[in-house]
């Protein structure tokens, strides 16, 4: 625009020029010089004063990327609380527009700017006078505010009211998510370490530990290790089953854990699918495909072992895949082609997850095209596919699975 002007300029004083004709031509030419300087002189200024302010927008943005990277980490220090609640301040500090240009390793404007729900609906339970009974209910965790109330909250609500002579506490092993929660939403939840310790100095006599945790996976022997570090800080300790229970040898290999998840996520897919039963959605075409996170870890087998207890209760229907495309039968590419090959024209997605968080907001649902969503839709093999993001933790009757698992735990001798 700024060049247009000028040659708007220069073409009338050159019009000019030639009507006025030959004797005053120098003048005038000079006079056009001038002009044309003047006009280039205030578009150079404007173009450095626009450059200088995108590079300190940049600037400002850049510096916030590396504070959210610097707590983007699996590991707690004594600068963490601090550096928290540094990178919350001097984001809350840049303009919206600068919001929009934070862009790390790992940072992004959804760090801080993405709406997950009301924090404060949420209970850390980080609290002491603990007495000597604790549950301690471990989860992996979540950042997504309504999915941490709805999953997590919620089966350590339904704990509480079973064990109501014990105290209920919480851990996340993920420092990652306590960084972020903690950051974003000035929500303190204990790691590992802190509620043991916190377990410690409230004289807790008798502990149990409830995982949340999907399978006896890598997670899951993390947690052993830790529990094992303080075992001796306590009369007794005993850790309980995670959801699905015992692994098993091998694809065929499936216990009573198992089939009470098919049966209850199955029911619950169904029902907010808006069908009377899996029989009638399978009428009308529709398969239920259930994607879990996967894992190179040997308890990868028990998603296999799902697809046979699927397969055992004659739910056609429904299938079992995995982000992670391990094992490799549950990879979305394989997926699709299993459920096309079925000749059901619509498709379900829901997660086979304890917390419906990041793994489903994004990788199954989320816009990018390699959202399992977008790769279903993009293969035009189905009429129609939609999503359910709710984990498994806000079902009731997982919760009460879980409560069990605790009972079972606490009655060992």
């Amino acid at each position: 625009m700024k060049r247009r002007i000028v040659a708007v300029v220069l073409a009338t004083v050159l019009g000019a020029v030639c009507i006025t004709g030959c004797g005053n031509t120098q003048e005038t030419v000079e006079s056009t010089v001038q002009v044309s300087t003047e006009a280039q002189t205030t578009q150079a200024a404007e173009t450095a004063a626009t450059e200088s302010t995108e590079d300190a927008d940049q600037a400002a943005a850049d510096e916030v990327a590396a504070m959210i990277d610097a707590i983007y980490v699996q590991e707690r220090t004594e600068n963490t609380d601090k550096q928290c609640v540094d990178a919350k301040a001097a984001w809350d500090a840049l303009t919206d527009a600068q919001k929009e240009l934070v862009e790390g390793e790992n940072a992004d404007p959804d760090y801080f700017g993405r709406d997950t729900g009301d924090a404060s609906k949420d209970d850390p339970r980080n609290q002491d006078e603990i007495g000597e009974n604790e549950i301690l209910v471990v989860s992996f965790g979540t950042s997504f505010n309504d999915s941490r109330v709805a999953d997590i909250k919620g089966i350590e609500d339904a704990i509480a009211a079973a064990n109501p002579d014990w105290s209920v506490r919480r851990a996340f092993t993920a420092q990652i998510i306590i960084n972020h929660i903690q950051a974003r939403d000035d929500e303190h939840i204990d790691n590992m370490d802190q509620a043991l310790d916190r377990a410690v100095a409230n004289g807790v006599k008798n502990l149990v530990v409830q995982p949340t945790h999907l399978m006896h996976g890598a997670e899951y022997d993390e947690l052993m290790e830790a529990v094992e570090a303080y075992k001796d800080q306590f009369a007794s300790v005993k850790v309980a089953e995670p959801l699905l229970g015992e692994v098993g040898d091998d694809a065929t290999v499936v216990n009573a854990d198992k089939k009470a998840v098919a049966e209850d996520l199955t029911a619950e897919a169904v029902k907010t699918a808006g069908y009377d039963s899996l029989d009638a959605a399978k009428e009308d075409g529709v398969a239920f495909v259930f994607m879990g996170h996967g894992t190179s870890h040997t308890a990868k087998v028990s998603y296999s072992q799902m697809q046979t207890q699927m397969n055992d209760l004659g739910y056609a229907n429904v299938f079992i895949g995995t982000v992670e495309g391990e094992p490799e039968e549950t990879a979305c590419e394989e997926v699709i082609k299993a459920v096309a090959e079925a000749g059901y024209t619509k498709v379900v997605l829901r997660p086979l997850m304890v917390v419906a968080g990041d793994h489903a907001n994004n990788d199954m649902a989320g816009e990018d095209e390699d959202s399992w969503l977008s790769q279903f839709n993009a293969s035009g093999k189905f009429d129609s596919v939609d999503t359910q993001i709710a984990g498994l933790g806000g079902i009731k009757a997982i919760q009460d699975l879980y409560v069990a698992h605790t009972a079972a735990a606490m009655a060992e001798k």
